[in-house]
């Protein structure tokens, strides 16, 4: 969408004349506010009548018009918060959604009651589930892989800017990865993690919203959006310690066909997870023998 130099009257435009005036739902909106103006959400209200410069209002409409045209909100301040912590966000990468945070508070639950759990994330993208894991454990020893050279870039700096460097599990380890592929075979989990693509190629969601926007290869496996999760459940058992266990999420409709792969490649204690909205979000087991 092509956007115009604002007119005289914007130079004296004010936070509440532009939100009034937006074509975009409020909350959206305010936050290309605050990010173009480096306020708090607050501040649009206590200075809500105040003249902004007229470089502020054209920043401001200009993304006000990529977001009309479809771009993700995150893409356009370059940011989305996942657990607690605001993670960069490129076009390289998935962005963090909050029903992925049902499958970071599993992973913690599952590793309540060991010492130094070594955690793996496969197809990490931002970083977000496997920095989030090590925010909230520091004694975990984390690794994650994807890839994409390009996702992996994101996740580290995300990793060095939101963990403490002295954590006593160390670094996350970021390495380069089609899911196993170049995993040493004698490392071993006690939790493995995921959020693979999994949604059908031929699913309309693909050409709608945010999804437009995000990279194909995080979304769609090309092909029944299970061939990825297969390939997780079947490399699992070579890569867990004993009663190491594996969750991934998959799709609203998905519940049923991975707690069967689940079963059929030996796991135990396998079963599913609700999110917020009541949908099986996340299915895991545990490692038998």
């Amino acid at each position: 969408m092509t956007t115009h130099a604002p007119a005289k009257s914007d130079a004296a435009a004010t936070p509440a004349a532009l939100l009034r005036a937006s074509p975009l739902p409020p909350l959206e909106a305010r936050i290309l506010l605050t990010h173009v103006l480096g306020w708090r959400q607050t501040q649009l209200i206590t200075r809500a009548d105040e003249a902004l410069d007229s470089a502020c209002v054209e920043r401001y409409l200009v993304l006000q018009a990529r977001r009309v045209a479809g771009e993700p909100v995150a893409q356009l301040v370059g940011v989305r918060e996942f657990f607690g912590l605001e993670f960069e966000v490129t076009p390289h990468v998935l962005i963090p959604r909050p029903e992925t945070e049902l499958l970071v508070e599993t992973a913690l639950t599952a590793m309540e009651n060991l010492q130094r759990p070594r955690v793996l994330d496969l197809g990490t993208g931002t970083g977000a589930i496997a920095v989030a894991i090590a925010s909230m454990r520091p004694d975990a020893q984390v690794s994650a892989l994807d890839r994409s050279a390009e996702a992996l870039a994101v996740a580290a700096r995300n990793a060095a800017r939101l963990l403490d460097a002295k954590r006593p599990g160390g670094a996350v380890t970021f390495a380069q990865s089609n899911w196993y592929g170049s995993l040493d075979k004698a490392l071993r989990f006690d939790v493995i993690v995921s959020n693979p693509p999994y949604i059908a190629s031929g699913d309309p969601h693909l050409a709608q919203g945010d999804l437009r926007y995000e990279p194909r290869g995080a979304l769609t496996d090309e092909a029944d959006g299970l061939s990825a999760i297969r390939a997780i459940v079947a490399g699992a058992p070579a890569h867990l310690g004993p009663h190491g266990v594996l969750w991934m999420e998959h799709g609203y409709d998905q519940a049923e066909a991975v707690r069967a792969l689940l079963t059929a490649q030996g796991f135990a204690d396998v079963r599913s997870e609700r999110d917020l909205a009541g949908i099986e979000r996340i299915s895991g087991g545990r490692l038998a023998g």
